[in-house]
């Protein structure tokens, strides 16, 4: 375009404030083909200099991309770190206490379910309390209060994602560490950007390309290796942990709803103070709610949570809900900026971080199934999200 400049030319004041005459003007000065309208605006507001509004939108998605990507990775890497304190917590005063007075009445099964229920209400408030820190310290408690009171539009998405983003994944990742281990719950949730990037195409049309379909299809084979395998091995024992396996599909389902669900609040909210709202959710959940029920069917809810004031076990939880809380931040970040299935798809790395440190850490190699399972996964994820960067200018269809 032969059109660079239009500073050179003496122009008054009177044609700057019509853009319409100043569009007439370039064309009779036979500077070349003209911008439109709207990229005529964009060169006076650009000091005369001009603009392509093409590349302009093409740079802008590519660092929206970027960014989007960074959140994704930055929870992965929170989301394998909770796994550690997460796996901790279970040997820890009261919990190992509570797990072996229930077991007495009740059975090992009920016993591991009720204090997993304890733990993952510890671990809610803890996150609760890191993320009103967060807030804080952004100076969105004003815009967390405006989202609160815009319950149908908005905050009504954050609350039905904690249902199933409380009682149903993390209750079932604890479930899963504490019946099988910490490994398997971790990769065991790798299939939920699955579940996730179905619901989100046919709730509100987030579109899935046939790269992701195969991305897809692979993190399939993946849990087919990470439970099939576990299956097999214990059926020739004839011990099988059938509650923590049920755990790992519950967090996988539980966690790709509550993304699909969350990328629907997240159209109109901003992602700390609907986060935020989530977790608020998930308290009255467990707080007001089933710790309550299960305390007068009989239950020592009570008794034993007063008792997790002890300094190893409270720096424990709040690792766990730094950990948490901010692998959540990062993920409801991700989600408008390259949408649900390509946030979870990365997010999905988690399940490699954790693998890792939990080795590090604790020594534990889990079994080849699920890490090849795991591998499986991982491959997956990265074919979902190294498309090319034009097909995610839009994120929903036409």
């Amino acid at each position: 375009m032969q059109f660079l400049r239009i500073l050179d030319v003496d122009i008054s004041k009177k044609y700057l404030a019509d853009i319409r005459r100043l569009h007439l003007l370039a064309v009779e000065l036979g500077l070349g083909d003209p911008p439109s309208l709207r990229e005529f605006h964009s060169i006076l507001k650009n000091g005369g200099t001009f603009v392509d509004l093409k590349t302009l939108k093409k740079q802008e998605n590519k660092r929206k991309i970027s960014k989007g990507y960074m959140w994704a990775l930055f929870c992965a890497v929170f989301w394998g770190l909770w796994y550690l304190p997460g796996t901790v917590v279970w040997v820890l005063n009261p919990f190992d206490e509570m797990y072996a007075a229930i077991a007495k009445a009740s059975g090992d099964g009920m016993s591991l379910v009720v204090t997993a229920v304890l733990i993952t209400a510890f671990n809610a408030l803890t996150v609760m309390l890191a993320l009103m820190v967060w807030n804080g310290v952004l100076g969105k408690y004003g815009e967390l209060g405006r989202t609160l009171r815009e319950f149908h539009p908005c905050s009504k998405w954050f609350f039905l994602a904690s249902i199933f983003g409380g009682p149903i994944a993390i209750l079932g990742s604890f479930i899963a560490m504490g019946f099988i281990g910490g490994a398997f719950a971790a990769v065991a949730g790798l299939l939920y950007p699955v579940i996730g990037s179905i619901l989100a195409y046919y709730w509100y049309g987030e579109k899935i390309s046939k790269r992701a379909i195969i991305g897809i299809g692979i993190i399939v084979l993946g849990g087919i290796s990470i439970y099939g395998g576990g299956v097999l091995t214990e059926l020739s024992s004839g011990n099988i942990p059938w509650i923590g396996y049920l755990g790992g599909l519950m967090a996988a389902a539980g966690w790709g709803i509550e993304g699909a669900i969350a990328g629907k609040g997240l159209d109109i909210a901003e992602p700390d103070a609907g986060l935020t709202l989530r977790f608020l959710g998930e308290n009255i959940i467990w707080w007001v709610i089933i710790v309550p029920i299960l305390a007068i069917l009989g239950f020592p809810m009570y008794s034993f949570a007063f008792q997790v004031f002890e300094p190893l076990t409270l720096l424990v939880l709040v690792f766990a809900g730094i950990t948490f809380g901010f692998c959540y931040v990062t993920w409801y970040k991700s989600f408008p900026l390259i949408g649900v299935g390509r946030g979870q798809g990365i997010g999905n790395l988690y399940g490699f971080c954790a693998v890792i440190f939990i080795f590090l850490f604790f020594g534990d190699m889990p079994e080849w199934t699920i890490i090849l399972g795991g591998l499986l996964c991982i491959i997956g994820s990265f074919i979902m999200f190294t498309e090319d960067t034009s097909a995610l200018e839009t994120l929903r269809g036409e």
